[in-house]
Formats: C-alpha cells, structure tokens, sequence
C-alpha cells in the first residue's frame, strides 16, 4: 500500500500520483461524481459534426440515428464496465490492464492506448486552433497563420497545465466547463434550428446494411472506443465500497448524454445542407459557424474551444500514465509534458499540412480501433472472470501471479488485430491500402465489395478478444484467486524478478 499524498490540498498542487496503487486516505468521492469529467470530456460541438459523417456512410436519417444510438451508448457502456476495474484496484487502467496481459507483456497494449490517446489530444487541439482561426476570420479580426499559432499556444499551455497538475484541477476544470459548454451549447442549438428542413432529411434515401455497420462501428470508435482505454484512470479515486452499478451507471451516463443529443442535431443540420455536410470534412468545427449570426461568434468560440480542452485534458493526463506504464522511468507530469510536446507538433502538421481532416481522422480511427478493441475484449472478459480484487503487489511483480508475458492473451491481442485489419479498409492514406486483406478471403467481396467500409474487423477484433478470454482464461483467473495475497510493493519503483536463490518474489531496483 502506498503512503497518502494529500490530494486534494489545492488544485494547483502538482499530482505525484502516477501508475502507484491509490492509499485509502487519498480515495474519495462518489460514482455521480464521475458524470462532471465525462460530460465536459464529450459536450464538445464535434459532436455535430458527426452527423455529417454518419451521413457520409450513405444511409438515412433513421438509420444514422440508430447507428448513432446503438454506436454511442453499447460504447460508453464498455468504459462504464472498465471503470469498475478502477474501483476495484485504485491504479490506472494501463496497470490493472496486467491482470489479463501479464505485467510486461501489457506493454504493448500501453503502447497502444499511448498512441491512441497522444492522437486524440492532438485531434481535439487542432479542431480548437482551426475553430478559433475560423471564428477570427469571420469577425475580421484577421485568421490566418499568426491567428492560429496564438490560438494554438492558448489552448496547449491550458491542456498541458491540466495534464501536469493532475487529477484535482481536471476535476475542477472539467466541472466548470460541464457549466459553460452545456449552457452555450443549448444557445447554439436554438439559434441554428430554424436551418433545419425535415423534408429535405426525410428524403434521404436508406442504404445497404452494410453501409450501417459501418457507420455504426465509426461511432463506436469515435466515441467510446476512443475511451475505454483510460475508463479506470477517473475511478480509481473512488473508495473500494463504492457502489459498482453506479460507477457504470454515471460514467456511462456522463460521457453519452451530450453525444446523444448533439450527433442527432448534427444528422438533422447535415442532412438539411449539403454544402454544409461538405464543408464539416474540412473544418469541422469552423463549418458550423456559417449558420449563426455575428454577435454569437465569440459564445460559440468560447463553447468549442472549451469543450475541445475537455476532452484533451482526461487525454493528456492518460496519456502521461499510458506512457508511464510502458516501463518507462519517469514521473507522470514529466511523461504529460512529453506528450503535451509531442501534441503540439502533430497539431502543427494537421493545422498548416493542408491534408484533409477528416482523411486523417478517419484513417487514425479505424487503424488504431482495432487493435483497441482486441484489447478492449481481453479486458472486458478479465474483468467478468474476477470475483475478488486485484492483487495490488502483484500487479507490479512480473513473477507473481498475473505472470510476465502470459501466452494466451498476448496470442489473442495479436490475432484480434490481424483478423481485424483484414477486414477493415482505408481509402484515407497510400500508406493503410495494405489493410483489408481478408475481405476477398472471406468471401466480404474484397477491397471493392459491399462490406469493404463497413469496418466490421473492429467488431470481430473485440469478439475475438472477448470470446477467446472467456473460454481459455477462465481456469487461470480462478488459479490465480485461489493463491494467498502476495505483501505490498512500494508500485512507483520498476520492479524485476527476484534473483535465483532469493525468497522475495520481486526486487525493488
């Protein structure tokens, strides 16, 4: 068990707290609790602009509504699941990740979620530096490159000053953005609701099927796919006798009301404007401030870059302990300002590369969803199997019972993706067209049939991590929960195998 650190002294007090098993005396809270950082982390007017891309599939209002729905809620409600780990275990989610892939073989996956996460903290800020230059040009108060690198500068310093300080400030923060970003919001909507023309949408014609699946899987992915990997980053504060249906409950709840409400507005707006659904694809944010009148620039400004911080800031602060996690020997602030320099570089060449975002966008999303949800599967089914809680020593000895590199999992991760990235395509970037190599195999078609964009190996990723967990890991969770509780572990030191000849089961270096 690790000492208290007084959190909760100051939010301006840096969190020493990194990969460490949480003390007694720093947990606290209550599940509703969780709803401030995930409403804030996805009350963004992104979320608009999915509708377009929903729409982008070729399908209908009604059927980009169900795909949203479906896609949004049975996401979330895969962090609301993994959240309960961190109740369970009070470490973050790429250290009781251990438990189902070994203590070093789960390396990998905190390699992934780094990358993941680093990505969409990189997204998020350049959306709020394209917005904000957007938002400038259509004042005339100028837009163009040193507009944007002042808005850029702004909107790092706040995101990397909350990854760094930590969990107090982004609690803070996130509560007080949840306020302005839904109040706001609900203004924007009521001033560009008259755009909307419900003959036009209705008059959207169905697509195939497989078209929805698609679409269906890209809301997965966007949403909370985009999350999972960091769902028991915010739990892990929770005392242990905290009830387990309210921490899925409120992080469910939390994080998929606002994307609700704001990606069927988008289907609705998308639908009615063709040039506008077009427009999104390159500015996706900047594009909805065509609608509305001048002197609701600023409050519509403020409402995106807000909301976009939102969601950087649980970002970069995961992200920190994602990288953390991959054994790395460094603090989390320190490993938060790393990332927050690698943030600022790839917002510099999506803002002034001139690519297409939404090229960028998707090709990250489905490239990266797969392996995530191969992972997501492994993890979920670990989670089931448990009936006890985590082994808090253990979960940092490579030699005690979770093991080092346990085969079976680390064979699922790896089958996951490959089957997955066979079934998915990626007209995006010359350099994904290798994926899909499974489609034509499987009788999908090929690269050119119906199912090519449907991204269904993200869907059989997860079930091959999920099923495959279930069925040949059973009999070694309920061995590993037979052995006696192995003695505490001072966590924030690497730790290696005890030497031959030694009694300890680990040694501290």
């Amino acid at each position: 068990m690790t000492e208290g650190t007084g959190q909760g002294k100051g939010a301006l007090q840096v969190e020493m707290q990194g990969i460490d098993v949480i003390a007694d005396v720093d947990r606290k809270g209550r599940p509703r609790d969780l709803f401030w950082p995930w409403f804030a982390a996805n009350v963004s007017v992104l979320g608009i602009s999915y509708g377009s891309w929903a729409l982008g599939f070729g399908i209908s209002f009604a059927q980009a509504t169900l795909a949203s729905v479906v896609g949004i809620l049975v996401s979330f409600l895969l962090c609301g699941f993994v959240a309960l780990a961190g109740k369970r275990g009070s470490a973050p989610t790429m250290v009781l990740s251990r438990a189902a892939l070994g203590v070093r073989g789960n390396r990998v996956a905190s390699v992934l979620s780094w990358i993941l996460t680093v990505g969409w903290e990189t997204v998020l800020t350049a959306l709020a530096t394209m917005a904000t230059a957007t938002v400038f040009a259509q004042l005339g108060w100028g837009g163009g490159n040193t507009t944007k690198i002042v808005a850029l500068v702004v909107v790092a310093v706040l995101i990397i000053a909350g990854g760094v300080i930590g969990f107090d400030l982004i609690m803070r923060m996130q509560t007080v953005i949840t306020i302005v970003t839904g109040v706001l919001t609900i203004g924007y909507i009521a001033l560009v609701y008259p755009h909307i023309d419900w003959a036009t949408v209705s008059a959207i014609p169905d697509g195939s099927s497989q078209a929805l699946v698609g679409a269906l899987v890209f809301m997965m992915t966007g949403f909370g796919l985009g999350w999972v990997n960091m769902a028991a980053d915010y739990s892990r504060y929770l005392p242990r006798h905290t009830s387990s249906p309210g921490v899925v409950g409120w992080t469910t709840f939390g994080a998929s009301l606002a994307p609700l409400l704001l990606v069927v507005f988008g289907l609705l707006l998308a639908g009615s404007d063709a040039e506008l659904s077009a427009a999104i694809s390159a500015d996706p944010i900047g594009a909805l401030t065509t609608l509305l009148p001048t002197w609701y620039l600023i409050p519509f400004a403020i409402v995106a870059v807000a909301g976009l911080i939102g969601g950087a800031v649980l970002d970069i602060y995961s992200s920190g302990l994602a990288l953390t996690a991959t054994g790395l020997p460094i603090k989390r602030p320190v490993a938060a300002g790393i990332d927050g320099l690698i943030m600022v570089a790839g917002t510099i060449y999506i803002v002034f590369g001139g690519d297409s975002f939404f090229g960028v966008f998707t090709g990250f999303l489905i490239t990266l969803g797969v392996p995530i949800a191969a992972w997501c599967g492994i993890m979920l089914a670990d989670i089931a199997l448990r009936r006890q809680n985590y082994d808090e020593g253990d979960l940092y000895r490579p030699s005690g019972r979770y093991g080092d590199v346990p085969p079976v999992p680390m064979a699922l991760l790896l089958a996951g993706s490959i089957v997955g990235w066979g079934l998915v395509t990626n007209s995006y970037a010359d350099w994904l067209a290798w994926q899909g190599y499974l489609l034509d195999v499987a009788g999908l078609g090929g690269r050119e049939g119906a199912w090519a964009y449907s991204n269904l190996g993200v869907l059989v990723a997860l079930l091959i991590g999920l099923v495959g967990t279930l069925v040949l890991r059973f009999r070694a969770v309920r061995a590993q929960e037979a052995l006696p509780p192995s003695p505490p572990i001072n966590s924030q030191l690497p730790v290696t195998p005890a030497r031959p000849g030694t009694t300890g089961a680990t040694e501290v270096v």
